[in-house]
């Protein structure tokens, strides 16, 4: 398979047409630097002070107005930037760091770790595969593995180089894991449900929830206004925490229109996915969005997807939220028939998860 890296580097000037996106996808296409400065104006995705949750430095006050600020957030956008979230910076740049230094080594060293998705091995190095409706490809390539919890981990297929990668990776799972349920906790009370822990137990739990992370790798685009680096979706995950290398290119569905997220520092992107948005019966809905490429810089995210087991678990909207006025939107499914149900169905004419 021919990477995308490569494609870039080869000093083409106009892309293969296998990445030039359909017509209809090109609404608010283009380089995602310039796409950024026009956005500056519009409405824009919420910040979230999770300090105001602290319960050794707030009172009930702040904690009630970040319970409801971060509602809000899910109910109307399914994204936000959370600040103050209890991850340091030195250790976020250290899997900054990392994550580009995988992807600064040489071609064949990088394709040691390769999937093989045709036999279902979707951990490691890989590119993206035209199994879309459109049948086209996007300008990324990724890696892709399970960092939490520990013992379902695969260490085989964890980069050995750099050689910081494993020891930073598990620091920022083990702590990347409190903020989840942190994040759980604030949704579940925003719900109105007395336990905090309701959603996240609902969701597997601390032995069962899996945070599955995926470095993507943007090269420079020659035609940023024809490609995208990931098209259209919403996470299956219950939410997804999102770092990146200061480099815009997340869009969002908002509105009917495509927004394009400004960069926030010191804060974590967060999107509800669509196993959030079936538990509360589409109270939080899980957020329609993109990735823009440009044609003078590298964009990295680090995305880290919150799932829940594939089988143990039924995902269906919590029985505390339905009442006669407000029946079940979403039929009972394990997460395995959620994926195999929906698989990037979603479009900007239809961004509800199947019942």
């Amino acid at each position: 398979m021919v990477r995308v890296e490569s494609l870039a580097s080869s000093g083409l000037d106009a892309i293969p047409s296998e990445y030039v996106r359909p017509e209809c996808e090109r609404d608010h296409l283009g380089d995602a630097l310039e796409e950024v400065k026009k956005a500056e104006k519009g409405p824009q995705i919420p910040i979230i002070d999770l300090k105001g949750f602290d319960e050794e430095s707030s009172d009930d006050i702040k904690r009630i107005k970040c319970i409801e600020s971060v509602k809000i957030a899910a109910k109307e956008w399914g994204v936000m930037h959370i600040t103050n979230h209890g991850i340091s910076q030195e250790l976020i740049e250290k899997v900054r760091a990392v994550g580009k230094g995988f992807f600064d080594l040489p071609m064949e060293m990088k394709e040691q770790y390769a999937n093989d998705q045709s036999e279902g091995k979707i951990q490691g190095y890989g590119s993206k595969l035209a199994n879309n409706s459109c049948g086209k490809l996007e300008w990324e390539d990724y890696f892709f593995h399970l960092i939490f919890p520990s013992d379902k981990v695969d260490m085989s297929i964890w980069p050995k180089q750099p050689s910081e990668y494993i020891e930073v990776m598990q620091e920022f799972a083990r702590q990347l894991r409190v903020v989840v349920s942190k994040m759980l906790a604030i949704l579940s009370l925003g719900l109105g449900l007395k336990d905090e822990g309701k959603v996240e137990t609902e969701l597997g739990g601390m032995e069962d929830l899996l945070l599955q992370m995926k470095i993507n790798y943007y090269p420079k685009c020659p035609q940023p206004d024809l490609a995208v680096g990931v098209e259209a979706h919403t996470d299956v995950s219950a939410l997804s925490f999102i770092l990146h290398n200061n480099v815009p290119g997340l869009q969002v569905f908002y509105d009917d229109k495509w927004v394009s997220a400004q960069l926030v520092p010191d804060s974590i992107i967060v999107h509800v996915g669509d196993a959030l948005e079936i538990l509360s019966n589409g109270m939080y809905k899980s957020v329609l969005h993109r990735g823009l490429v440009n044609k003078e810089k590298v964009r990295i995210s680090w995305a880290v997807f919150c799932e829940p087991p594939k089988d143990k678990i039924l995902l269906r909207p919590l029985q505390e939220l339905l009442t006669n006025e407000k029946p079940a939107k979403f039929t009972p499914r394990t997460f395995a028939q959620h994926l195999q149900r929906k698989l990037f169905k979603k479009t900007t004419e239809d961004f509800t998860p199947e019942m």
